[in-house]
């Protein structure tokens, strides 16, 4: 007996939330403590921006991956609401439909009918909502799920430069914060790379590129407003 494989397209709904999430922790608290201390503020005050941003925006990953998804979510139900309605009246026409949907795919019309007879006989909206509408148990729309993944890995990404704050010596916080933030980006995108079968340098090399940009130019505004105050 073979064991069942595991396809890593079923980490997809989960692991594009939470590679997000905590690209954007990562990214978007570093840029605001190196903006903010580029500005000249105390230590305490670029502490408080961290924290602040973290919170902030954990709260809006959630926020935005729940309404984003939900929506998906709401249009997927519309269409199985739709398609039930069909079934419900026409049942003769959704069979052929389903059989044309075979019969493209290779089958011989007579196999087709059969087939999709007997996958109508075991589960009629399940099979129409998988093969005519394109809906999956892997890329079903999960709000809650979503949502709950991307504040988690959000909040995680986050706290990895507020501790340069505390641990960094006086003076050297900007130092701190870029070297953690680049290795650590570049770690996240090899380890979902690997997760996702893709390259992992490829995927690092990438991730760390714009982010050191995303930094650079924040760095650079902070450094501005210092200037002009």
């Amino acid at each position: 007996m073979r064991a069942s494989e595991v396809h890593l397209s079923s980490r997809i709904g989960w692991l594009r939330a939470a590679v997000m999430g905590a690209n954007d922790g990562i990214l978007s608290t570093s840029s605001l403590i190196l903006g903010v201390a580029a500005a000249g503020a105390a230590t305490r005050a670029v502490l408080i921006a961290g924290i602040a941003g973290l919170v902030a925006g954990a709260l809006s990953m959630a926020a935005g991956e729940y309404v984003s998804v939900s929506s998906q979510s709401d249009t997927e139900q519309a269409d199985l609401a739709l398609e039930k309605r069909e079934l419900a009246t026409n049942e003769e026409y959704e069979r052929a439909e389903l059989a044309g949907i075979y019969v493209k795919r290779g089958l011989d019309p007579a196999l087709a009918r059969r087939v999709a007879e007997q996958l109508m006989a075991h589960d009629a909206l399940g099979a129409h909502a998988r093969d005519e509408l394109g809906f999956s148990e892997i890329h079903r729309a999960r709000p809650v799920q979503a949502a709950l993944a991307s504040a988690a890995s959000f909040a995680v990404g986050a706290a990895l430069p507020l501790s340069m704050i505390l641990a960094a010596p006086t003076g050297r916080i900007a130092t701190y914060v870029v070297l953690t933030t680049l290795v650590s980006l570049a770690t996240l995108g090899s380890l979902a790379a690997r997760a996702g079968g893709a390259r992992p340098l490829v995927a690092a090399l990438r991730v760390t590129f714009w982010g050191a940009f995303a930094m650079a130019v924040t760095y650079g505004i902070g450094t501005l407003f210092k200037i002009i105050v």
